[in-house]
């Protein structure tokens, strides 16, 4: 009965005690101050509060956004675009404090909602919004080679979807 003395018994004691309020004390820490972003990933309706400079018509933009945590990758596509088209993603950017900012380029025929010529210029986009009630947000959008940043609205689809049932 050597193994059980005093000495050893206190050791493993004071070890798993430790390992228990070690434990504890990150499993408080990780539910009082990490928290998982709002999923923001689906499609919205982009509205712009006014219309694009050097474009015969620009018509509402879709803004597909999938997300992986804090970062995200977008599309912009015309509004008229199917929903299971697979568009490459051509925006990346980062949602922090209910922030989410977006960079890429994207196509003049689809900023413009223009069929698609042979030679699409890309213009370099940069997108700001900032998340509202329930899944909404604001935002501006600007173009390089355009002075002017552009306000706008996006509205989730599916909320979309049943307001316009209702």
């Amino acid at each position: 009965m050597n193994h059980f003395n005093f000495k050893s018994l206190a050791f493993y004691g004071v070890a798993i005690v430790s390992v228990l309020l070690l434990f504890k004390t990150v499993s408080v820490y990780g539910e009082n101050n990490l928290k998982a972003p709002p999923n923001v990933n689906g499609r919205y309706r982009l509205t712009l509060s006014e219309n694009l400079p050097k474009c015969e018509k620009s018509d509402t933009l879709t803004l597909n956004i999938q997300q992986s945590g804090i970062y995200l990758n977008a599309s912009v596509l015309p509004a008229n675009t199917k929903t299971d088209t697979d568009e490459k993603h051509s925006l990346a950017g980062i949602f922090r404090n209910q922030q989410l900012n977006l960079s890429g380029k994207v196509g003049r025929s689809i900023l413009c909602n223009i069929p698609r010529p042979q030679n699409d210029p890309l213009n370099s986009v940069t997108i700001q919004m900032q998340l509202v009630d329930k899944g909404n947000m604001t935002g501006q959008l600007t173009i390089n080679g355009i002075p002017q940043t552009l306000k706008f609205t996006a509205v989730p689809e599916k909320a979309e979807e049943k307001s316009q049932k209702l």
